[in-house]
């Protein structure tokens, strides 16, 4: 197995998975690691969160569009600022948020299952790294 394909293979299973255990919640893609973002950032603005979430500036706006329709998310211009929308999570969108966090926890639980802390905490942060390494400049 190459480095490669592993971290193809399991972020394909892992995202197949959350977004099996969302499906009673209509999340699409995307939304749940927006609503992960927001959890720390309310009011952040779209081009911020699409940076954070390694989303493309066209895909963060139909997510977010999404997100409204939904009531999870409110855009708002602040400061007279015409030029760009500061996202907000409505109290339906905090309420989904702490769900997404529980599945988030419960997944990453499931993926360490049998690893010892120790090993965990290595494991991340060599990971860390590796992600640091592939960030684009």
């Amino acid at each position: 197995m190459t480095f490669h394909y592993l971290l193809m293979a399991n972020q394909a299973i892992y995202q197949r998975r959350l977004m099996d255990i969302l499906k009673d919640t209509e999340l699409t893609l995307g939304q749940p690691k927006v609503l992960d973002y927001l959890r720390d950032h309310d009011g952040a603005t779209q081009k911020e969160i699409a940076a954070a979430c390694y989303i493309e500036a066209a895909t963060i706006t139909s997510v977010l569009n999404g997100m409204e329709a939904k009531g999870l998310i409110e855009r708002k211009r602040l400061n007279g600022n015409r030029r760009s929308y500061h996202v907000f999570m409505t109290e339906k969108g905090q309420r989904m948020q702490k769900k997404v966090e529980e599945i988030f926890l419960q997944l990453e639980e499931e993926t360490f299952k049998g690893i010892s802390e120790e090993k965990r905490g290595e494991f991340l942060e060599q990971f860390f790294k590796i992600h640091k390494n592939i960030i684009p400049s």
